[in-house]
C-alpha cells in the first residue's frame, strides 16, 4: 500500500479506491449527499467513466448487467431515501442472480442520524435481508478498508450485492489514510476425493443429466465445461435464463429448465438416474416449483456443485455436495477421464433431438407470429449478438426459439423483474461497443424503464429495442384467466405511440403489424446509427408459445363447472 502524503477528502478516497479495484465504469443518478464522490470521479474521469441514468432502478440494473457482462463487480451510486429505495430493485436482482454489485449510497450526516432527518433511512438495516453485506462507514479513514471488504465479499463465494452507506460529513472529511490493495475474489476448489466419487457415479449411471446455472462463470469456465460434457457425451440443460453457458447448437444441448419447460425435457429430468447440477441453486423456477426434483430427498441421485457452502443442503439433500466455484469445478472436471464406454449415448442423442423439435414455431392467433420473428433473428443476428429482456410472457418466445451461441450473449434476470431489458441493453452496448445489442420488452415491461432511452441516446448506444405490444400485462392476465375466468380486472393497458416516443428520444421508431414486415423493419433498425425501437403488435390471445387465453379460459370454466 502506498502512503498518500496529501490528505484527501472521503469522496476522493472513494473514487481512488474504485480505480484501484479496477472499476472502469460507474452508474449513477446524482445526489447532493455524495457530491464529494462526484468530485472525486471528476478527478478520475480518464480512468472511470460515469454514466448518468434517469432513475435509480435503471442505474442499478445497468450496473448489475455490466457485472454479468464483464465479470467484475458493478458499481452504482445513489442518494439516500428515495434514491436508495428506487435502487433496491437492482440489489434484489443481483442477489437472486448471484451477481457481484457494490451500491454506494449517500447518507445524512452522522451528527443527525436517528432523527428521521430529510430523506433519512437506516440504509444498512434496510438492505440487510437481501444484500450479502450492508454497512455504514462512520469514519473517513476506514473508507479504504471497508470498500476493500465490500468488493471482496461481492466477488467471493456465491457472488452478490454489497451496500455501503456513506454519510455526507464522512465524505467531506479529510484523511491521510493509506489506499487498500486491489481486491481478489476467493472461490473454493473441488477436492480430489469428491472428483473421484463423481467419476464413479457417472460410470455407474445409465441416464445422467447435467444442469448448468448460477453466477460466477467465465469464458474459460464455459469452454472447460463444454469439453467435459463432450468427453463424457452428457446431455446438458441450462437453468432459467442461463442459456448462454453452452452453445445451444451443441449436439448435447437439451434445452432450458424454466417457465414453460418442454414437457419432453421435464420427463427426461424425472427419468434421469443421476443429476449433476453445476452452479444453480435449483430454485423454484428451474425446478418447476420444486416438482422436477423431489424435496428434500430427490429420487434421482444428485450431485450439487455450488460456490456457497450454505446453499448446499439448504433445499435438497444431495448424494454428493461439492463446494466450489463454477470456474474451479469446470477446470477440474475437464481433466477427468471418461469411462471406456458411455451407456447413455442414445439417451443424449434423443434428448437433443427433442430440443431441436421445439425450435419450430407453431401457429398463433393474429397477423404477427412472434415465434417466426424470433426465428428470423436467430438466423440473422451474428453469433456474438447480445440479447436482453426483462420479465413477461413475451420472453417465452425469446427463450424458446432463439439459440444463444456463446457466453455473455444472454442478459436476463432470474429474479423475474420487469423493466430490466432496456437498462441491460445500455450496459451491454457500453461493455461491448462493437457488438449488436437487441432488447426484448413487453409493453408493460418497457414502460417501467423507458426513460433510459435518454441514457442510450446521451451516450450514443445504438441498441435495438423490440417492444412486444399486446395491450395487457400478459403474465398476470394469464393467471387471472386461469383462476378467475371472465373476471378480467386491472390488467389492461392503454399505451402510448411507441415509435413516436422513440423518435422523441432521438431514436428511429418503427411499427410492425405483420410477420412478413419484420425483416425489412429490422434491417432499417440495424442501419440506424442512433439506435431504434420496433413496436411489434401481437394478438393478446397469443399468451404463450403453446396455448392461448381462450384455451386457458375454456379449461378454467370447464374445471369450475365440473366441481
Amino acid at each position: 500500500m502506498a502512503q498518500q502524503s496529501i490528505p484527501r477528502s472521503g469522496g476522493q478516497l472513494v473514487a481512488d479506491q474504485l480505480r484501484i479495484h479496477g472499476i472502469d465504469t460507474a452508474f449513477c443518478v446524482p445526489g447532493e449527499s455524495f457530491l464529494p464522490i462526484l468530485d472525486g470521479l471528476y478527478a478520475q474521469r480518464e480512468s472511470i467513466r460515469t454514466i448518468v441514468c434517469r432513475q435509480e432502478g435503471g442505474a442499478t440494473h445497468m450496473a448489475e448487467a455490466y457485472a454479468k457482462l464483464t465479470g467484475k463487480p458493478g458499481v452504482c451510486l445513489v442518494t439516500r431515501g428515495p434514491g436508495a429505495t428506487n435502487a433496491s430493485i437492482g440489489v434484489h436482482t443481483a442477489r437472486q442472480d448471484s451477481t457481484p454489485l457494490v451500491l454506494l449510497v449517500g447518507q445524512v450526516e452522522t451528527g443527525i442520524l436517528g432523527r428521521e432527518a430529510w430523506q433519512e433511512i437506516d440504509i444498512a438495516r434496510m438492505f440487510t435481508p437481501f444484500a450479502k453485506w450492508s454497512v455504514q462507514v462512520d469514519a473517513v479513514e476506514r473508507i479504504p478498508e471497508i470498500l476493500h471488504r465490500a468488493f471482496h465479499v461481492a466477488a467471493s463465494g456465491r457472488c452478490g450485492p454489497v451496500v455501503v452507506a456513506l454519510p455526507e460529513d464522512v465524505l467531506y472529511a479529510t484523511t491521510d489514510a493509506d489506499d487498500a490493495a486491489p481486491y481478489a475474489g476467493v472461490q473454493a476448489t473441488p477436492g480430489g476425493a469428491h472428483l473421484a466419487r463423481l467419476r464413479a457415479m457417472l460410470a455407474a449411471a445409465a441416464r445422467p443429466f447435467v444442469i448448468l446455472g448460477g453466477g460466477g462463470w467465465s469464458t474459460a469456465a464455459c469452454a472447460d465445461i463444454e469439453a467435459f460434457v463432450s468427453a463424457f457425451d452428457l446431455p446438458v440443460g441450462s437453468a432459467f435464463r442461463r442459456q448462454d453457458l453452452i452453445d445451444n447448437r451443441h449436439p448435447n444441448y437439451a434445452g432450458d429448465l424454466g417457465i414453460g419447460i418442454n414437457p419432453k425435457l421435464a420427463q427426461r429430468i424425472r427419468e434421469a438416474d443421476l443429476l449433476l447440477a453445476i452452479g444453480p441453486r435449483l430454485g423454484e423456477t428451474t425446478t418447476s416449483g420444486y416438482t422436477l426434483i423431489d424435496v428434500p430427498r430427490p429420487r434421482q441421485k444428485l450431485v450439487h456443485v455450488h460456490a456457497d457452502v450454505d446453499e448446499l443442503g439448504r433445499v435438497y439433500q444431495a448424494d454428493l455436495m461439492i463446494a466450489a466455484g463454477p470456474a474451479e469445478f469446470a477446470a477440474a472436471a475437464r481433466a477427468l477421464q471418461p469411462p471406456a464406454s458411455c451407456a447413455w449415448r442414445e439417451w443424449t442423442r434423443a434428448t437433443h433431438a427433442a430440443y431441436v423439435e421445439t425450435l419450430r414455431p407453431a401457429e398463433m392467433p393474429g397477423p404477427v407470429n412472434l415465434g417466426e420473428v424470433v426465428s428470423y433473428l436467430r438466423d440473422r443476428l451474428p453469433a456474438d449478438a447480445i440479447v436482453t429482456n426483462g420479465a413477461g410472457n413475451y420472453s417465452g418466445w425469446v427463450h424458446r426459439f432463439y439459440q444463444y451461441r456463446g457466453f455473455r450473449t444472454q442478459v436476463a434476470p432470474t429474479s423475474g423483474t420487469m423493466g430490466y431489458g432496456l437498462p441491460a441493453a445500455c450496459a451491454a452496448a457500453l461493455a461491448y461497443p462493437g457488438r449488436t445489442v437487441v432488447c426484448f420488452a413487453g409493453d408493460g415491461c418497457f414502460q417501467m424503464s423507458s426513460q433510459e432511452l435518454a441514457t442510450a441516446r446521451q451516450y450514443g448506444l445504438p441498441i435495438i429495442v423490440i417492444v412486444v405490444n399486446n395491450g395487457i400485462y400478459g403474465s398476470i392476465r394469464m393467471h387471472q384467466e386461469m383462476h378467475y375466468p371472465e373476471r378480467v380486472h386491472a390488467t389492461s393497458l392503454e399505451n402510448p405511440d411507441f415509435p413516436a416516443l422513440a423518435a422523441a428520444y432521438g431514436l428511429l421508431g418503427l411499427r410492425v403489424e405483420r410477420t412478413e414486415d419484420f425483416p425489412a423493419a429490422f434491417e432499417r433498425a440495424l442501419a440506424s446509427a442512433s439506435g431504434a425501437l420496433i413496436e411489434v403488435v401481437i394478438d393478446p390471445d397469443a399468451i404463450t408459445t403453446r396455448t392461448t387465453l381462450t384455451a386457458l379460459r375454456r379449461a378454467a370454466l370447464e374445471k369450475a363447472g365440473a366441481r
